[in-house]
């Protein structure tokens, strides 16, 4: 009987430490230190576990889709090549190499143009990125890790 009532106050003592701990961690929002002031109510909304579980579905999801549309994607431009290698070898395709190469260097040029054109709009999409991150680390974290297990199965 002594026993019983000595482990059983040992447990409420642990519960009360373990309950001050997570008011500490409340009170301290740690997060907001380490990814800025936008990550508070996100980070709250659901718990950890829900937030990993849900992005590592999602992410393996994704992984295992990207696996299997790019074996196809690579087997169709693959057999594309070697079927255009076959015909240009019996004599189906003749190719204009001064032409080709005339229309890849104006293509270069059209890419240098636009590239300079593009910048403030890729800027825009890192920092929107980045702040989409930073308010959900807990599911991109789940996502990236899912994302690596589908596309290794």
């Amino acid at each position: 009987m002594a026993n019983r009532d000595k482990v059983q106050e040992i447990e409420e003592e642990i519960y009360d430490k373990v309950v001050d701990l997570t008011e500490y961690a409340k009170r301290q929002r740690w997060w907001n230190r380490i990814f800025g002031n936008n990550s508070g109510p996100i980070a709250e909304k659901y718990n950890v576990g829900t937030q990993l579980a849900l992005g590592g579905v999602s992410g393996w999801c994704a992984g295992y889709l990207c696996q299997k549309v790019g074996k196809i994607a690579a087997t169709a431009v693959g057999g594309g090549l070697l079927l255009l290698q076959i015909a240009n070898n019996s004599g189906y395709i003749e190719v204009d190499w001064k032409r080709v190469e005339k229309d890849v260097n104006k293509a270069k040029k059209q890419l240098k143009k636009n590239t300079n054109k593009a910048v403030p709009e890729l800027n825009s999409f890192v920092d929107k990125s980045t702040e989409f991150v930073k308010k959900n680390i807990m599911v991109t974290s789940g996502f990236i890790g899912g994302f690596l297990l589908g596309l290794a199965s």
